[in-house]
């Protein structure tokens, strides 16, 4: 993409929506957060390869607006119970959020961007596979490896022993 509106506001709704997943769906769950990225980024490098192999794309994308996309639809998906603003204009639930921004860039820019439909798709697959599939069927297929749990999650609190 090109440096412009469209870019600022996807820069700003990362950083918003990455804190609030941070401090709330991820709370003491780094490792797990850091996994969502790994999940994404790779996702999305593949889809980028494919379009560069397939021809549909000349060039290598810029994944930048797809992952943020990503972030804001996974945080958006987790919290379907709060209520957004859209410049005061009118309200809706949380899980709108990405297609909002999907339809204002459309106005601003006069189209569509694949960058966000991108993000989208591989935000919904990442909690579809976290979230939808291990509680409809019990099983867990996203699992963070224990490399990344040891090196980044606090170890759980051992309780000391009190000699008397």
């Amino acid at each position: 993409g090109k440096f412009g509106l469209g870019f600022i506001f996807h820069m700003v709704f990362l950083v918003r929506h990455s804190q609030l997943s941070e401090e709330n769906s991820f709370r003491g769950r780094t490792a797990d957060y850091l996994y969502m990225w790994i999940f994404g980024g790779s996702f999305l490098l593949l889809i980028d390869f494919l379009f560069w192999y397939t021809q549909i794309a000349a060039n290598p994308l810029f994944l930048g607006p797809s992952l943020a996309f990503m972030v804001v639809y996974v945080w958006a998906r987790r919290n379907p119970q709060v209520r957004m603003s859209f410049l005061g204009l009118f309200t809706f639930n949380a899980p709108y959020l990405p297609w909002v921004i999907l339809g204002l860039e459309v106005v601003i820019d006069q189209g569509g961007s694949i960058f966000d439909v991108m993000g989208i798709a591989v935000g919904h697959l990442y909690f579809f596979l976290e979230d939808i599939y291990p509680r409809n069927s019990g099983r867990r297929l996203l699992k963070t490896p224990a490399i990344l749990k040891h090196i980044f999650d606090a170890p759980p609190d051992v309780p000391l022993e009190v000699h008397q």
